[in-house]
């Protein structure tokens, strides 16, 4: 009985692969450069806080999205039930 427990654990394979979790990462360091950024400069008008920390916050969370919906075998994720 563990024996078919054991076999059909290991038959689940990871919703993610190995390029999803480095998207995902990806998308969370342009979040997090993003948001020093705009702390760093500490002006309302300055060029980053308006330009530059938006446009890579965006970016960020765009790639967090698209690493989620991403497939493994490059088609959007789908519920095989």
């Amino acid at each position: 009985m563990a024996h078919k427990r054991r076999n059909a654990q290991s038959n689940n394979s990871m919703i993610f692969s190995a390029w999803n979790y480095k998207m995902l990462s990806l998308g969370l360091l342009l979040v997090i450069i993003g948001f020093t950024a705009m702390y760093i400069e500490n002006e309302v008008y300055g060029f980053i806080s308006l330009f530059i920390s938006p446009i890579m916050i965006m970016a960020g969370y765009v790639t967090v999205i698209f690493a989620i919906l991403k497939g493994k075998n490059g088609s959007s994720v789908t519920s095989s039930d």
